[in-house]
């Protein structure tokens, strides 16, 4: 059978996938048909007599695998396809340890609990500058460690990364020995152990595969590198590039593929250079950036689609808001399936404008990557004010909104919202401004008869009894006789209580927000968040962290007083900002992504926004242990997503945070913007 049946490689695709068995490298650059050399492979393999049984695919997750499987099927039929071992590493060790060894597989917030069970009971009887780690943190960072080191004990990794721990490194090596017999004893396994456990099984025993086949090479890490050393088969087979390395963050190691030479002395490498995706105007912009990256293997990508397309084009506004506006007007003009437009970004924060904008335009999005700008919870809140004020007999609005006070949550705020509707003859803003004193607010609850007279814990409490520590207007009122009201729950409802008075007779959606916005009831509830936001994985406050958080919220709240200012009626707003999204089509509409969530995709139109020094290149990371490589290679991962048309976008400045943006070095390293003198 030849291995071109059903898929037409090119000379460099086939040349690779019929490559002698060995230890081969495949440099995939983006568009290069990678799945389909891996596909190439698989066949020829089988073509050329190997057992099915004896074919490992690992991939970077189980839908890429998935995939292939599914296309050398549609080869060699269905039967055959599905004995080739194939899945991400996770995958596959569970598959095996599930079939050969008694595990329980636990997720980490399970054993999360577990492990904090057995951290509560260690005492810290020396304590330095820095605080103790935290059960969670400490949970984390062993997870790291595992991943991304081979040689070095915790205690060598630890001090050296953060020499301040290193006098609490033997209650840190008690507690994680405690976890891991508790673990043994029950056979509880989590992701770490599946790897560890299956390496452990491999190296026992001669490989069950002729020829590994290896997917997003460059993404592996040393523990998964060990993985592969341990089944140690007769041919690998390794798909990566080196230049969408992105994940160092997560344990990645970059010179595992950068090494792959050294370590197989040898080693054949191959470079597929054809690209398909992308027009000739953005892969010589993705190459002239990217060159400026160290060249582990050479390489430079070639065009193989024709026809005329447009340069990329640059796009300056004066003002951050001013883009994200700019964008969404572009968008609304293209003409082009939404589904094949996206906006890419490095930080979650920089979505939200984009996406407010796109929303309040009536252009549905889909976000992934981070916390939709209208599902977080200060944006939610808000909403949530605004359509209590609008509607008294939105339920679920007052019970969100009363549910932040101290001791209320859910339950208590629905108790709530019924007695102000008891008190104000189903309405609940007569209930709370102008009640009946006379209407008993509570009703009654029908005696339990298994309880019998334990049940009496409704009885109604003085409504008086939190006087002292509420405004005026409010003292005595009837819903402040609920027997689970705390002092702090009732001060919570006085502030509320206080902010509805100033508001609930605004019409205009940009006074109401602004109004809310200054409300003590407001800054109280985003006061919580901000200091929630502020906590550090060890478990320690940041007060930094509390001022940045705090900035964010503010951020978003003025983004949303800037959409009312369009508005002149609550309802409409209302209708633009929550009910917009819920009548766009499940997963339709304009993509917003990460970086990171775009590797893999390709779009017609793709928007790379901020593009200032700072933003991106992300100068707060580099500064704790990133570099300016990786985030040349996020930046070029990005370019390399769109087909048609790119599109560069950066502001001057922050009108809100009064900052002024200097461009990316990018945009200077593009060409894009004439030459000046860049500092990296």
């Amino acid at each position: 059978m030849n291995v071109q049946k059903g898929l037409n490689l090119n000379a460099e695709q086939k040349q690779a996938a019929m490559a002698p068995k060995g230890h081969n490298l495949v440099i995939a650059s983006a568009g290069t048909g990678k799945t389909s050399t891996i596909v190439g492979r698989i066949a020829h393999l089988l073509d050329s007599g190997i057992d099915p049984k004896e074919i490992l695919l690992l991939t970077f997750t189980n839908k890429a695998s998935l995939e292939m499987i599914e296309r050398v099927s549609k080869i060699f039929g269905e039967k055959e396809a599905k004995q080739i071992e194939s899945g991400t590493f996770h995958a596959v060790a569970y598959r095996y340890l599930k079939e050969h060894l008694k595990i329980s597989l636990k997720q980490p917030r399970e054993l999360k609990v577990l492990f904090k069970s057995i951290a509560e009971h260690r005492i810290y009887a020396n304590k330095g500058t820095a605080s103790p780690y935290s059960a969670q943190y400490l949970y984390d960072i062993h997870s790291l460690y595992l991943n991304s080191q081979k040689e070095q004990s915790f205690e060598e990794w630890l001090k050296q990364k953060s020499p301040e721990q290193a006098l609490y490194i033997p209650v840190y090596e008690g507690i994680l020995d405690e976890f891991q017999a508790l673990k043994k004893e029950y056979g509880y396994a989590d992701y770490n152990d599946l790897l560890i456990m299956y390496r452990d099984e491999m190296s026992k025993q001669e490989s069950p595969y002729q020829e590994v086949l290896c997917d997003e090479y460059q993404d592996t890490n040393p523990l998964q590198d060990s993985l592969i050393d341990a089944i140690n088969p007769e041919s690998l087979f390794c798909v990566g590039d080196y230049d969408q390395s992105i994940y160092a963050f997560n344990g990645a190691d970059i010179s595992i593929i950068s090494n792959f030479t050294t370590k197989y002395k040898d080693a054949h490498v191959f470079t597929l250079k054809k690209n398909y995706r992308s027009s000739y105007p953005i892969l010589d912009l993705a190459n002239r950036i990217i060159q400026k990256n160290e060249r582990i293997y050479e390489k430079s990508l070639e065009v193989v689609k024709t026809g005329e397309y447009s340069p990329p084009k640059l796009l300056a506004y004066e003002e951050l808001f001013l883009q994200y506006q700019g964008i969404a007007k572009k968008i609304a003009t293209s003409n082009y399936n939404l589904d094949d437009i996206a906006v890419i970004f490095r930080n979650n924060a920089s979505a939200d404008g984009c996406e407010a904008s796109l929303r309040e335009m009536g252009i549905p999005s889909r976000r992934k990557g981070g916390i939709s700008f209208f599902d977080t919870k200060e944006v939610s809140l808000m909403l949530d004010i605004c359509s209590l004020i609008y509607n008294p007999k939105d339920m679920m609005a007052h019970i969100h909104t009363l549910s932040y006070g101290s001791g209320i949550g859910n339950s208590i705020a629905k108790d709530i919202y019924e007695a102000l509707n008891i008190l104000g003859n189903r309405d609940t803003k007569t209930g709370l401004l102008a009640p009946d004193f006379n209407i008993k607010p509570y009703a009654s609850r029908s005696k339990n008869t298994q309880l019998g007279l334990f049940d009496d814990f409704f009885a109604l409490q003085n409504s008086a009894r939190f006087d002292t520590f509420l405004p005026k207007d409010f003292c005595s009122h009837p819903i402040l006789s609920h027997p689970k009201l705390t002092k702090e729950g009732a001060v919570f409802l006085g502030k509320f209580f206080i902010m509805y008075q100033r508001i609930y007779s605004l019409s205009s959606p940009f006074d109401l927000i602004t109004t809310i916005a200054k409300s003590e009831f407001f800054r109280h509830i985003i006061e919580i968040l901000g200091r929630e936001r502020s906590k550090n994985k060890d478990g320690t406050f940041d007060e930094n962290r509390r001022i940045e958080a705090m900035e964010k919220i503010d951020r978003k709240i003025t983004l949303l007083s800037d959409l009312a200012k369009n508005y002149r009626d609550i309802g409409r707003f209302l209708n633009a900002m929550i009910l917009g999204s819920n009548e766009a089509s499940e997963g339709s509409g304009v993509n917003l992504l990460s970086v990171h969530a775009s590797k893999g995709l390709e779009f017609r139109d793709v928007y790379i926004i901020d593009l200032m020094d700072g933003r991106f290149p992300n100068r707060k990371l580099i500064s704790k242990g990133g570099s300016i490589e990786e985030e040349r290679r996020l930046f070029y991962v990005a370019i390399t997503r769109a087909k048609e048309n790119l599109y560069l976008s950066y502001a001057k400045k922050d009108a809100v945070k009064n900052i002024d943006y200097e461009p990316s070095i990018f945009l200077y390293e593009a060409n894009m913007l004439k030459p000046k003198n860049l500092n990296v």
